[in-house]
């Protein structure tokens, strides 16, 4: 099996919180991020996951004080978590 990753992903554990419309704001940690998304590790067993497809609002939590607020789409599921991708400036507009 080969690898396929458009960007190269690098290490990073933060705090990281998540939210939509229809689900309260999470706070979860990273497991790794690129230039096209982040890896979020979250208790399978204690979370009502979003399912693939889902459209989430996201920032890092406790970086820096204005963080950018990014919209995420979830592309994978895990045992240990979710992945998501960032979505581009003009799906981010149509999502609002």
């Amino acid at each position: 099996m080969s690898n396929q990753r458009r960007y190269l992903r690098t290490a990073l554990r933060c705090k990281f919180k998540i939210w939509h419309d229809q689900m309260d704001a999470m706070m979860v940690h990273t497991r790794d991020i690129s230039d096209g998304g982040v890896f979020l590790v979250m208790d399978t067993d204690n979370h009502d996951l979003p399912e693939i497809g889902t459209i989430l609002q996201g920032q890092v939590q406790g970086m820096m004080e204005d963080a950018p607020i990014v919209t995420l789409e979830v592309v994978r599921m895990a045992p240990e978590g979710i992945g998501l991708r960032f979505l581009p400036e003009s799906q981010q507009a149509e999502t609002k």
